[in-house]
């Protein structure tokens, strides 16, 4: 029997599989890592699987999450947006988004690549935690604060602290899964490895 962390439903096969192969593994690819940081916000309120299988839609109604796309989104990419009831239909976080991609061109084109960006936070390396279970793990520290605070200073939004640490936690920017999950010691040795 496989051992996962003890926040992944065993018989939600999406939930499973998000969690193998995705959760805590580093992404260093720049716009996963602002899709990733989107998502996230999206999920302010809600819980995580409500926009995992709502995922594929919104990557659907945000051109794939390709920023030069979303920033020139107008009016009726809004409107649009507000009646798509596969996705989260939030003014609010839908203008975030698009507001996010025009903040994700600026830094490119200032040079600052995204993914240096957040990897620069953790000397590029995954921090490596030991919880024997995942409930110890904390929702936000004092780096997710401080990068919280960098990310709003660029004009950011739906970045709070707790949303940042969900963040780091997806991206594999800290190893959280717990010490008896399959996952767990892969990750911890390379970094980089599937767990499947």
């Amino acid at each position: 029997m496989t051992i996962r962390c003890g926040w992944v439903p065993p018989n939600d096969e999406l939930y499973c599989s998000y969690h193998d192969e995705e959760w805590g593994v580093p992404e260093l690819q720049a716009q996963a890592l602002w899709e990733k940081l989107v998502l996230d916000g999206m999920q302010a309120g809600l819980s995580w699987i409500t926009i995992l299988r709502k995922r594929e839609t919104i990557r659907a109604a945000f051109a794939n999450f390709n920023p030069e796309k979303v920033a020139r989104f107008d009016d009726t990419d809004m409107d649009r947006l507000l009646s798509d009831k596969g996705i989260i239909r939030s003014k609010a976080k839908c203008q975030a988004t698009i507001d996010g991609a025009k903040i994700f061109l600026n830094m490119r084109d200032a040079g600052a690549d995204f993914s240096d960006y957040m990897w620069n936070f953790v000397d590029g390396q995954p921090i490596q935690s030991s919880w024997a279970d995942y409930r110890d793990a904390p929702t936000k520290t004092d780096l997710s604060e401080k990068i919280c605070k960098d990310l709003k200073s660029k004009g950011f939004k739906f970045c709070g602290p707790v949303i940042v640490y969900a963040f780091m936690q997806a991206v594999g920017m800290v190893n959280d899964h717990s010490t008896d999950c399959h996952c767990y010691e892969p990750l911890r040795k390379s970094g980089l490895a599937l767990c499947k």
